[in-house]
């Protein structure tokens, strides 16, 4: 996920940044670290084996955004995926095929900011409004109110969800290797530097997720090396609501769910609340 470099290292004197924010000497360094954007026309743009729709829409400060839209005929649920810090959406098309194919979801997923066909460039507030337009488009486009969306977030996308949910409430969150902050991804990354003085990014989850009650599914690879298991079950352990984990086996943290994780989703859409009434979707 971070591109462990010596920038930090030569930066490390510079404490006390991260109260500096955007006006920080490092955030340009930072931001180079964290986010690993593919722009168009980086992948494959017509993946075979899944009918999507293109989705263009706008984040509240104008940016334009661009994803993927993967209708179900008849969802259990309707789901917007948050994907991780590398690449962009193209990479995450087998995710998409098998959350509407196998799982039965109506599926979103997009670019934040800099990704893919998206313009502008990220950042921490950046893409968590981009996050947030993209449900309000998921949420006209299905008739189904925005705190009945199933979030799923991998990675950075996790924090990006458990944003959302926090925030405005979700019908289910489901989280992959995740972390409960950057600073502590950053620290377990480059032990020598003090992350939490420096980095302006947070997404800070552990603090987010106390706010969030409603069902969780969380998994994590008990052999990744980039954000430590541990870091993703302290996450979890802070989460209030009904929850499930599952130890992921072997895994490293680019490996895709097993067999038994996708059993468990299934259970866990199975028993999910019943949805609002829907409006009429557009």
């Amino acid at each position: 996920m971070f591109r462990v470099t010596l920038a930090f290292g030569l930066l490390s004197s510079l404490s006390g940044c991260a109260m500096m924010g955007s006006m920080s000497p490092l955030a340009p360094v930072e931001r180079a670290l964290i986010y690993h954007p593919h722009p168009y026309p980086e992948g494959n743009w017509q993946p075979l084996g899944i009918d999507f729709e293109d989705v263009e829409f706008e984040a509240e400060d104008g940016t334009k955004l661009h994803g993927w839209f993967a209708p179900h005929e008849q969802p259990r649920a309707v789901v917007l995926y948050l994907h991780g810090n590398a690449g962009n959406i193209t990479g995450r098309a087998p995710i998409m095929r098998t959350l509407q194919r196998r799982h039965n979801v109506s599926v979103m997923m997009f670019d934040y900011r800099g990704y893919g066909r998206s313009s502008g460039q990220p950042s921490e507030q950046g893409i968590l409004s981009d996050a947030r337009a993209a449900r309000a488009w998921l949420a006209r486009r299905t008739g189904v109110a925005e705190h009945d969306i199933v979030l799923v977030g991998r990675s950075l996308g996790g924090g990006v969800a458990v944003d959302l949910a926090a925030k405005d409430g979700a019908r289910g969150l489901v989280l992959s290797s995740t972390f409960t902050a950057l600073p502590d991804v950053g620290s377990h990354l480059v032990p020598w530097i003090p992350a939490w003085w420096m980095m302006t990014h947070r997404l800070n989850s552990l603090a987010k997720i106390p706010h969030y009650r409603g069902p969780l599914l969380q998994s994590h690879g008990n052999a990744d090396r980039v954000i430590p298991y541990d870091l993703g079950y302290e996450l979890f352990e802070a989460a209030p609501g009904p929850k499930q984990f599952v130890n992921i086996a072997g895994a490293g943290h680019n490996d895709p769910w097993n067999e038994e994780f996708h059993e468990q989703l299934d259970r866990f859409l199975a028993t999910l609340p019943p949805e609002s009434i829907r409006a009429a979707a557009r």
